[in-house]
Order: C-alpha cells, then sequence, then structure tokens
C-alpha cells in the first residue's frame, strides 16, 4: 500500500472557494454591467456633463457653465408651461390611477365566477403597445366618430373638441391614462389577497359594517401597497412621452406641452442638446424631492404591520 496514501489529506482552502464564487457572481452579472455603463449610468454622467454646454450634438461643445439652467430658470416661458401642464396631468392621472385600480382590485377580489378572466381582460390594456394605444384613443376622442362624444350623447351632452380644444386636451389625456391601470390593478389585487381573513371575521364581531372593514382593515393593511402605487405612478406621470408625441405634439398652442415632450423639443427638433440635457435634470430634481416629500408624509398614514406603526 502506497504510504501516501495513509496522509491526511489537506482540506480545500475555503479562501480558494470564496474566490470561484466571486468569479462566477461576476461572470454571471457582467453583460448587466457592462450593458448598465454603457446604457444608464454613463449617459447620465455624460447628460450631466452636456448640462454645461452649449452642445448642438453635432459641433463641438463649449463650455458655459450654468448659463442654461439661468435662462431655464429665469427667461424660459415655455419650461415654466411645461411646469404647470406636468404637474396638473401627474395630479390627475395618478389620482384618477389609483382610485380606479383599487375600486377594480376591490370588485375584482370577491370569489365569484368569471373573476379570472376579467382581471386578464384588465391586465391586457397595460402590457399593449403605447403607439398604437395613442391611436385607438384619437379615433375615441373624435368630436364627430368619436365613441366618448357618441357616449355622453346617449345622456344629452355635447361632448367638447377633446384633443382640439386647449380647455380639454389635456384633461382627454389623463382619462387617456386610466386605460393602463391594469398593471396598478395586479399589485394592488396581491395586496388585498395578504390581509389575513381572521382581521375581517374580528372586526364582524365587533360589529363592524362593510364600510368601517374598509376604512379600518382594508386601508391600513394595504397602505403599504397603496403608497408603493402612488410613488411608481407618480414618477411615470412626470415622464409622460408617447401619448403627448403621437396624440397632441404637445398642443394645441401649448396646452399639453409636457416636460419629456419639451426635453424632446430642444433635443431633436431644435439641436439644443445642453439644454435638454439641463431640463432633463431639472426634471430628476423635481421626481427626486416629490419622491423624498412623499416618504416623509408616509409616516403618518402608511401602516407597516411588523413594526407596528
Amino acid at each position: 500500500m502506497n504510504s501516501t496514501n495513509l496522509l491526511p489529506q489537506r482540506p480545500r482552502s475555503k479562501f480558494s472557494l470564496r474566490q470561484r464564487e466571486e468569479r462566477d457572481f461576476y461572470l454571471f452579472i457582467g453583460l448587466w454591467l457592462i450593458g448598465f455603463v454603457l446604457f444608464t449610468a454613463g449617459p447620465i454622467i455624460a447628460s450631466l456633463v452636456f448640462s454645461f454646454t452649449n452642445w448642438t450634438g453635432l459641433t463641438t461643445q463649449e463650455w458655459i457653465g450654468l448659463e442654461n439652467y439661468r435662462k431655464l430658470l429665469l427667461e424660459d416661458k415655455l419650461f415654466w408651461v411645461a411646469t404647470q401642464n406636468t404637474f396638473f396631468y401627474s395630479f390627475g392621472s395618478v389620482t384618477l390611477g389609483t382610485l380606479g385600480a383599487l375600486f377594480v382590485a376591490l370588485l375584482l377580489n370577491q370569489k365569484l365566477p368569471g373573476t379570472t378572466l376579467m382581471r386578464v381582460l384588465y391586465y391586457i390594456p397595460s402590457i399593449a403597445s403605447g403607439v398604437a394605444v395613442s391611436i385607438l384613443w384619437i379615433w375615441m376622442f373624435n368630436p364627430q366618430v368619436g365613441l366618448v362624444n357618441y357616449l355622453l350623447s346617449l345622456i344629452g351632452i355635447q361632448g367638447p373638441m377633446w384633443l382640439g380644444s386647449p380647455q380639454w386636451a389635456l384633461p382627454a389625456l389623463i382619462i387617456k391614462s386610466t386605460w393602463a391601470i391594469g398593471g396598478n390593478m395586479i399589485i394592488l389585487l396581491a395586496g388585498l389577497q395578504a390581509i389575513p381573513t381572521s382581521l375581517y371575521e374580528a372586526a364582524k364581531i365587533d360589529g363592524a359594517n362593510p364600510w368601517n372593514e374598509f376604512r379600518h382593515v382594508t386601508i391600513p393593511m394595504l397602505s403599504p401597497v397603496l403608497f408603493f402605487v402612488i410613488v411608481i405612478s407618480t414618477i411615470a406621470s412626470f415622464q409622460i412621452l408617447t401619448d403627448v408625441l403621437v396624440m397632441t405634439q404637445g398642443g394645441p398652442g401649448t396646452a399639453t406641452l409636457v416636460y419629456v415632450y419639451y426635453i424632446y423639443q430642444n433635443a431633436f427638433q431644435y439641436l439644443k442638446m445642453g439644454y435638454a440635457s439641463a431640463v432633463a435634470w431639472i426634471l430628476f430634481i423635481i421626481i427626486l424631492i416629490l419622491t423624498l416629500l412623499q416618504l416623509w408624509g408616509s409616516k403618518k398614514w402608511v401602516y407597516y404591520e411588523e413594526q407596528g406603526t
């Protein structure tokens, strides 16, 4: 018998195993890291640099410091029009969309025949092509042959011009935004189904009616999910582009001029890439401030069961 076989085997180094695990980890995420640097982090840093330059995207860059930001905040009236329109659209679409998604989620949380099919039907529009849906709503808002004005005429209401009216164009876009409540509906539905049934049983024992159950059980237990829906909906509403680009092109006049469309105009129509980058960073700051305010305000109404608050 070979004497070397009697020697105790040296255990495999744990350090080398850790190294192999790290190597495998970086191999798996390598492609994602490359894509993130090239298509996300890189453009973000580049846009910050561009915002301090006078650059058309074709010519050489001319460093002008804070001039873009000064002009943007102190001289550009269209920027403030876009600000007003975007805030109005955000408030309307987030409020209407969240309430609509919650209402549909409550309906589809009932144990009734056909609810599974209805959940699918409500969710499908949220994954449809944005351009195709916008074209569909152009027809629906047509003042002569559109479905919306036809339905209004059935109850004796003369429908407005909608997309052709400075007063109704932006509300029309808000109404159209409810088309995609299916995504938030699924999130809220999952939150509703996670609420323990024992809480409702206890509420019934205490004599609570359906409204009291909704107010004192459903809303508090659903508040973290509602908060998440409101935050992501607010962020998304400030980045609306497809609907404006396809349906109104910012008009009539400046009635539907919003932030991202204004960025698009400056960058690709007016070839003011540096100025567009400055607008984009102002938009980032606004979204950041609104998100932080929402996080601060959530302490007063969001209930987290594990923390008892």
